[in-house]
């Protein structure tokens, strides 16, 4: 079989019909990847159109995207597969309807989601980016696609999905509603590279019609649910001789990327820093500054509302008063290492606290600016990636 390959190869003759008259279990060998190599070669060659039209009628594309989801399928041939559905999307428009057509960005998306190698899944992101420039049929498909596969296990799959986002939402204009639940849900992340993309995204949608939702959700992860902190424990972490590690951890950790996010949203646009005020911010960022359960939160909570108490004289006056002299004078000195250096009599003093600047907003020149800030509904629960592929297929094609 490998020498009549090679012979129609050195002959030019395309060795379509060598990949699609392989048996299953042949092409789980090595074979297969010289043929996706040799395919490879006849498609980007200068004259490329006759051979590309002949894949194509013969079923080329769903031959390579039926290659993503087999097992037994080394991980290098996948990588191929998802080359050379570069290459065919990079022809032209018509050919990235015709990957989309054939449920391309559900294979391909779940194959990101599924990927052990962060370079086969960078190629994905490469495929994936093509498929939303130039391509206004689908490109909304694909746009729907890359927020379903936020909540995947895949923490690299999770971070280009993300990038891949930023330059989806520019195009496209508009945004999904369920675009704010999936990407508040990511900020409970461990890892601080899906987190700072999580952020960037956020920055761009402050500037769409569902900055009022974003404010809003992003200021209710500072206070958890009771619900989501009185979980019970595993038995393993009463043991006295096991290190003590909180089982809120998820929880705790969005908590700590909800205040870094709005003390980078304040500092970038003034009008969101006083919406956020209406949103009683201030009261909710005090009390993630006496969360002594996870010290991020206290200390990104804490710079956050340093910024605040310096742009607003407002905001000021109403969190010395509720602080204390003594314990507003420790806040002013080193903000950052404030957490460090209370006691749980204060802490408990910040927890606590019924800090409501929004009545004195008005009469301080900082108006509720809710004209500036379209109200945009968001979902409350975002199906798995595969749910929704399921719920893309009993629909139909776009």
């Amino acid at each position: 079989m490998r020498n009549q390959h090679r012979i129609r190869f050195l002959c030019g003759k395309p060795p379509w019909n060598s990949l699609f008259n392989l048996s299953y279990s042949y092409m789980t060998g090595s074979c297969l990847d010289k043929l996706l190599k040799s395919i490879g070669i006849f498609l980007s060659a200068v004259s490329s159109n006759r051979y590309l039209k002949e894949f194509l009628e013969v079923g080329g594309v769903l031959t390579l995207l039926e290659i993503l989801g087999m097992e037994k399928i080394k991980e290098e041939d996948k990588k191929e597969s998802i080359r050379l559905l570069q290459v065919i999307a990079n022809t032209g428009r018509k050919y990235k309807e015709l990957i989309c057509e054939s449920y391309g960005v559900r294979s391909i998306a779940e194959f990101l989601a599924k990927s052990k190698s962060e370079e086969t899944q960078e190629e994905v992101q490469i495929l994936m980016d093509s498929l939303v420039h130039g391509n206004p049929k689908y490109q909304n498909q694909v746009y729907k696609g890359l927020i379903a596969l936020l909540p995947c296990a895949s923490p690299k799959a999770q971070q280009l999905s993300l990038q891949t986002l930023r330059t989806a939402q520019s195009i496209i204009g508009t945004t999904h509603p369920s675009i704010v639940d999936c990407v508040l849900k990511v900020l409970c992340t461990m890892h601080l590279e899906v987190q700072y993309e999580a952020i960037e995204l956020i920055k761009d949608l402050v500037n769409y019609d569902v900055c009022q939702a974003l404010l809003k959700g992003l200021v209710a992860l500072l206070i958890p649910s009771v619900k989501e902190t009185s979980k019970p424990q595993p038995k393993i972490l009463n043991d006295s001789s096991v290190p003590q590690f909180t089982a809120h951890l998820p929880v705790f950790l969005q908590q700590a990327a909800a205040a870094k996010a709005i003390g980078v949203l304040a500092r970038s646009n003034t009008s969101v820093a006083e919406e956020l005020l209406h949103q009683r911010v201030v009261h909710s960022l005090m009390a993630a500054m006496g969360n002594t359960d996870h010290s991020n939160s206290q200390r990104q909570a804490s710079l956050t509302l340093e910024y605040l108490v310096q742009m607003f004289p407002v905001v000021e006056e109403h969190v010395r008063r509720s602080m204390g002299e003594g314990l507003y004078q420790l806040f002013l000195s080193n903000a950052e290492d404030l957490y460090m250096k209370i006691d749980s009599i204060q802490a408990d003093i910040l927890a606590a606290n019924k800090v409501n600047v929004s009545k004195a907003l008005c009469f301080s020149g900082v108006s509720h600016r809710n004209s500036s800030f379209p109200r945009g509904a968001h979902e409350p629960e975002r199906p798995a990636y595969v749910t929704y592929f399921q719920k893309e297929d009993t629909e139909g094609k776009e």
